[in-house]
This record gives structure tokens, C-alpha cells and sequence, in this order.
């Protein structure tokens, strides 16, 4: 956008010249392409526990990475420091790394044209007083603490941040953009004798402050964490076993999204270590499985206007009807793979080289109604949220703990049941999805993906689904 390439412009006196010229250094040794990555980032963060404040943070950080494709070599440089000389050194030493027998020249910059605005923001986070904050996660404590006399411990915290970024390439293209992110997060201890559970809520986006003040209140996640810590007191250990299951709406397409999403990645597909390399146009779920990744949902925790290479985001349909119709693309693995852009190029920051990465992947609503798919269920397993999770992106091979999860006997909801781990393989689960739900939901705003030293946040979801055949782990009795 713009207004980013002005905001360097102003703050650091960078013009097009001296982007050019940049370009020019980082494919002095030869090149078939360069980009230059700029970030300016303001964050500030409360932590609340004990219904004490235990810290409060604020802080900046600038920089600008540099890289130089040759071929399948990657040449890439970072510096802290937005001087010119540190600039063209960490050029030239991105050049020297990538160095090969091709060299291309720049050309003249032109601005990318977005097609909208995602997160048409009047007031960032981080413009704000810390007060208003505070005020927050004090009312979060509270309201948690006041849910039931048997939570005893809360922690609160809330975090906000807004990028500047602007990306630049030798083929000719300059974009940027403003990205603010917000986050209110609330863990819950409950106990009853000598019992302890927990519980967690949170959510968030890129949104103003105001959304947690008319939208998600603070009371909301409060209410619902403790809830889970309460519910968890009367569970029994869970079943083992393989046996149906129903993933409820929303945050359990956190499974989808590793056992399913990383899989989908162009670069482990280039590679040939996925478990769908090769697979374009074959079957590889059932036939109510439609799976996209989406980056031009307004204000959502994974969506951008543009990735951190420039490229506008874009809806990307990765299953269609059981079908493989395509990868997740940034620049390198879509020129080695002859492929178009999806806008799927990300970072963590200026210090990280770009990778294909999940914007918010979902899974599309079918036909069926919730509670038709639990009476299809005789005896089997309700995961309405999930914990912690193992998986192998190589073979899609996982391990998830259902943090809430229900008994389902007769088609209805019985006891609540804990210690419930699912464990299977994200292309055979596909397979045996028989029902989909008409209730698809996003997650409320909390997902952080985690990729090669990498994190960055992402949106997951799913409408309630029934997997036939799904091993459960457990120490109970059905």
C-alpha cells in the first residue's frame, strides 16, 4: 500500500533510487532475482497473574532482509541497522552467498495495486494509552475468578503489535503494508478436592481495541476458560480404542490444519517429502472434503493484504471434493515448480527467509446438521477443542489431546471425558470423513503456526465433522 512505501520514505529517507541501488549490489555476483524486506514493528504486551500485573513491555524493532535467488540457491542477509552501508554490505553479502552464472538487472519500480484493504484500521493497538490495556486483562481476572468459587488461579495476557512492511524486487515491484495484530489470551486453574484442571480461551485479530470492548469482551474469554477448567473436574479418563469420531466446529481444525496443511506446503512438495508430492488432480479424501486456504478474510488473525514477498493473498483451493487440485506458493518453489503465486510467501520478521506458509486453512460447510451427525454415532468421541500435538509432516503421521471432549452413546452427548488423545494420519482421516457439518467456524484468533525455527500467526477451522474410523487413546472404559 502506499501509504508504507511513504512511511519509509518519510522515517528513513529512502528513495527509489537507493532501492534500485540496493538491488543492483545484491545481484552483483549474479542472480536470477533479488527482494528487499523492510520492517518496522511496535509491540507492547501485560501479563497478569494472581491478579497482579507481572509485566508490562513495550518496545520497536527495524530492519531489512536481503535475498538473492540463483537457481535452487538462496543467498540471504539481514541487518538491524537501515543505514546505507549496512544495507549494501548485507546485499553484497546475500550476493557472494547465492553467487551463480546468471545476472539479470532491475527495473524500474512500480507500485503493486491491492485490490482492498483487510484491516482498515483507525486506531492501532499501539497508539493507545497502556491503561485501557490494563483495564482489560483486570476485567478477564475478574470476570473468571467470579465464573465459580472452585477457579483459583487465572492468568491473563494481552499482546498487540503493528508492522510496517515493504517488500522490493528486481522485477520491478515495490509493495507494502500496515498490519496491526491484537491478542487477549485467559488460562484457568479449577480444583475440588485434590483434583486440578485447567482451562484456556482467547482470540483476537487485526482489529482495533474496541473489538475486545464490543465484539469479544474480555468477560467472554474469562467466562469460557474457566468454564473448561470447571467442566474438566467432572471427567472421567477417556476410552481407547479405534472408534467414530466428531470434531466439533472451529479451533479443532487445528488438526487440519498440521496434519493436513503443512502437507500441502509447495516447498515439501518440490521436495518430494510430502504425503501428497505428486498427487495434483488424484483423490486423496473423501468426497465431502473441500479444503482452502484463505488470506483475504477481513481482520482475521491470518490474513494480509499482501504476503512478506509482495504478492497480493488470495483464496487457494487445495481439495476440492476429495481432490488434490493444488500447493500453497511462494516465489522460489512457484518458479522451480513452474507454478503461479498463491500469496503463501511468509516470515516471522526481516531476520527469517521467506517459505510457503498457511494463511487460514478451513475446510468448507457440507450439507449435514450437527446434531444428525451425532445420531449416526453410537458409541464413539465428541473433540470440542483441542490441546498440544505431535506431527510428522512427512508422512502426515499425529498425536492431539482433545483438551475438551465428550462420550457419545447413542447418538446423544453423555459424560465429559479427559486425557482423550487422538492419533492417526492426516490423508487417511480425510479418507474416512463421511459427514460434514453446515456449521463451519473460524477459530476466534489464536493460532501461531511454528515451521522450521519460524512462527507466525495463522487461522484454522472446520465445520463439525464425523470421521468413521479414528484411533483413541485412553486409560478408561467405554
Amino acid at each position: 500500500m502506499q501509504q508504507a512505501h511513504k512511511f519509509f520514505e518519510e522515517k528513513f529517507g529512502f528513495t527509489d533510487s537507493d532501492l534500485e541501488k540496493y538491488l543492483t549490489a545484491a545481484l552483483s555476483a549474479g542472480g536470477d532475482y533479488a527482494d528487499l524486506y523492510f520492517e518496522y514493528q511496535a509491540t507492547s504486551s501485560i501479563s497478569l497473574d494472581e491478579s497482579i500485573v507481572k509485566g508490562a513491555t513495550q518496545g520497536v524493532s527495524v530492519g531489512c532482509g536481503v535475498r538473492v535467488l540463483s537457481g535452487e540457491r538462496t543467498g540471504y542477509a539481514y541487518t538491524d541497522d537501515l543505514s546505507p552501508e549496512k544495507i549494501l554490505k548485507a546485499a553484497q553479502t546475500a550476493a557472494h552467498i547465492a553467487s551463480g552464472p546468471a545476472r539479470v538487472t532491475t527495473v524500474g519500480l512500480s507500485e503493486v495495486k491491492l485490490p482492498r484493504n483487510l484491516y482498515p484500521i483507525v486506531i492501532a493497538p499501539t497508539d493507545l494509552d497502556i491503561a485501557a490495556k490494563l483495564d482489560l486483562v483486570l476485567r478477564a481476572d475478574q470476570a473468571a475468578r467470579a465464573h465459580d468459587s472452585r477457579v483459583f488461579q487465572v492468568r491473563v495476557g494481552y499482546a498487540d503489535e503493528v508492522r510496517h512492511v515493504l517488500t522490493v524486487s528486481s522485477d520491478g515491484g515495490i509493495a507494502g503494508d500496515f498490519q496491526p495484530l491484537a491478542r487477549l489470551s485467559v488460562f484457568c486453574l479449577a480444583r475440588e478436592g485434590n483434583r486440578v484442571e485447567r482451562g484456556f480461551s482467547g482470540g483476537g485479530g487485526r482489529v482495533e481495541l474496541k473489538f475486545f470492548l464490543e465484539e469479544k469482551t474480555p468477560e467472554h474469554f474469562a467466562r469460557e476458560a474457566a468454564r473448561q477448567a470447571v467442566l474438566q473436574l467432572t471427567a472421567v479418563e477417556a476410552p481407547a480404542g479405534e472408534m467414530e469420531v466428531v470434531l466439533g466446529p472451529g479451533w479443532p481444525g487445528i488438526l487440519l490444519h498440521e496434519a493436513i496443511g503443512h502437507g500441502l506446503e509447495a516447498d515439501f512438495n518440490r521436495k518430494k517429502t510430502s504425503a501428497f508430492s505428486g498427487l495434483i488432480g488424484q483423490k486423496v479424501a473423501s468426497d465431502f472434503c473441500t479444503v482452502v486456504d484463505d488470506g483475504t478474510l477481513p481482520s482475521r488473525r491470518g490474513s494480509l493484504n499482501v504476503d512478506d514477498e509482495g504478492t497480493p493473498t488470495s483464496q487457494t483451493v487445495l481439495i476440492e471434493r476429495g481432490v488434490l487440485r493444488g500447493y500453497m506458493q511462494d516465489k522460489l518453489s512457484a518458479r522451480l515448480m513452474g507454478a503461479g503465486l498463491t500469496g503463501n510467501g511468509r516470515r516471522e520478521s526481516y531476520a527469517h527467509i521467506p517459505m510457503p506458509r498457511m494463511t487460514n486453512t478451513y475446510m468448507l460447510a457440507g450439507n449435514s446438521a450437527p446434531d444428525e451427525i451425532l445420531r449416526t454415532v453410537r458409541r464413539g468421541l465428541y473433540a470440542a477443542q483441542f490441546g498440544g500435538g505431535q506431527v510428522d509432516i512427512t508422512s502426515g503421521k499425529f498425536v492431539f489431546t482433545a483438551s475438551e471432549a465428550y462420550w457419545i452413546e447413542d447418538g446423544r452427548l453423555t459424560r465429559p471425558v479427559r486425557n482423550a488423545t487422538l492419533i492417526g494420519d492426516g490423508p487417511t482421516v480425510l479418507r474416512h470423513v463421511s459427514m460434514v457439518g453446515n456449521d463451519l467456524a473460524l477459530d476466534e484468533g489464536i493460532g501461531t503456526c511454528g515451521k522450521d525455527g519460524q512462527s507466525v500467526p495463522v487461522g484454522v477451522g472446520i465445520p463439525t465433522i464425523k470421521v468413521d474410523r479414528l484411533t483413541v487413546g485412553g486409560t478408561g472404559s467405554p
